[in-house]
């Protein structure tokens, strides 16, 4: 037991480690953006693939649901859920439209897209950022390794300094856990 503790330990060492190595300049602008669509009854949209769909859909009834405050459901979708509509577009227009093609259909100027890619190199994430800046959607990234093809099409973007997945991934959740409590907290004031 001594050694898994220790071993625990080490991951949140390393964690530390690489969040002082990683640039989170852009979180309060990302915050008040988020407040400010919302603040408009506009949308939080979210895409990702694997791991960050579920980190997607987990972050989506955050704000939907509530973090911590009793309050009214705050717009939010994420796009890694319909399984017909996703399975139709892969199967009829290719897998790298599967967000972008909803993000057409459900998305309008004054929204946000929050993409979620470890590898910053995911076709489909790539595909709908730049359907967002077409469609004057903002988006943010939350991204690893160097960030990848991503980190040029993404609005926002906050890119973890690692090339471990795992490491990433739970990065990515705490940052977007803070934004939601931010959110929460500034909206609904107690």
């Amino acid at each position: 037991m001594k050694n898994n503790k220790n071993f625990f330990l080490k991951i949140i060492e390393s964690q530390k480690k690489i969040l002082n190595q990683t640039s989170l300049v852009d979180i309060n602008n990302i915050i008040n953006l988020v407040i400010r669509v919302l603040k408009n009854n506009k949308t939080v949209f979210w895409a990702g693939n694997g791991g960050s769909a579920a980190e997607c859909q987990h972050m989506s009834a955050e704000l939907i649901g509530r973090f911590k405050i009793n309050r009214r459901p705050l717009n939010s979708i994420s796009l890694t859920v319909d399984t017909s509509a996703i399975t139709a577009i892969a199967n009829d227009f290719g897998y790298e439209k599967v967000f972008s093609r909803q993000i057409e259909g459900l998305g309008s100027p004054g929204d946000i897209l929050i993409a979620l890619s470890t590898s910053g190199n995911s076709k489909n994430i790539i595909h709908v950022l730049k359907t967002c800046k077409k469609m004057r959607v903002k988006t943010i990234a939350f991204l690893g390794n160097n960030g990848g093809k991503c980190k040029k099409s993404a609005d926002y973007k906050v890119i973890i300094n690692s090339s471990n997945t795992a490491r990433i991934q739970e990065l990515h959740q705490i940052l977007l856990h803070y934004i939601c409590e931010s959110v929460e907290r500034e909206l609904f004031k107690k």
